[in-house]
């Protein structure tokens, strides 16, 4: 039970801090928005809101990671179709309401330690994007994987702002066509 409330704590921050930034996620926020006790706060993040938001990257990382899952020997035009599609469906979910939680505290924090690991998260889906371009015949799959990243971050933001899928999906035609232009022929991923 008590692992519920910090698991339904940690999924909170990460909305709202996908939603509002850093400093548009307090504790109060998440605690509005998840229905947990104040009591709850001290409990599971004695090292206060840094050890939350902490815990907050860690499972927004991790939750992408998830979402590449399955994808071992697709071809590189599969890999972008999914990285991509991550994205898309957390803007449609929201609207156009909600952007990337690592992107929203790496623009805001002055914490090292944050930007250190906002940095690890980026890193592990550069990582594991590599991977997975690589074994999909990439031939640049360290470049592409970090193109894929930094592109759908941008993307997400000018979508937010402009409160439109436009940008985003002309950024997705682009790089699912970089990615078909470098799947090899007679991939079938």
């Amino acid at each position: 039970m008590e692992q519920g409330v910090r698991e339904l704590m940690i999924d909170g921050a990460v909305r709202l801090l996908g939603r509002h930034g850093l400093q548009g996620t307090s504790f109060t926020e998440v605690l509005a928005a998840t229905g947990t006790p104040r009591g709850s706060i001290y409990h599971h993040f004695p090292g206060g809101k840094e050890q939350l938001v902490g815990a907050a990257l860690e499972a927004a990382g991790a939750e992408t990671l998830q979402g590449l899952g399955g994808l071992k020997g697709a071809d590189p035009e599969r890999v972008a179709q999914r990285y991509v599609g991550l994205w898309r469906d957390l803007l449609v979910r929201s609207r156009t309401g909600a952007g990337s939680a690592v992107l929203a505290v790496t623009v805001a924090t002055r914490s090292e330690e944050m930007l250190t690991r906002a940095a690890a998260v980026f890193r592990s889906w550069r990582e594991r994007l590599t991977e997975l371009l690589a074994d999909g015949g990439h031939p640049d799959p360290a470049g592409f994987a970090a193109t894929l990243v930094a592109a759908c971050e941008g993307a997400v933001v000018l979508s937010r702002a402009e409160r439109s899928l436009e940008p985003f999906d002309a950024v997705a035609a682009f790089l699912l066509a970089e990615a078909r232009d470098a799947t090899p022929r007679g991939s079938g991923g």
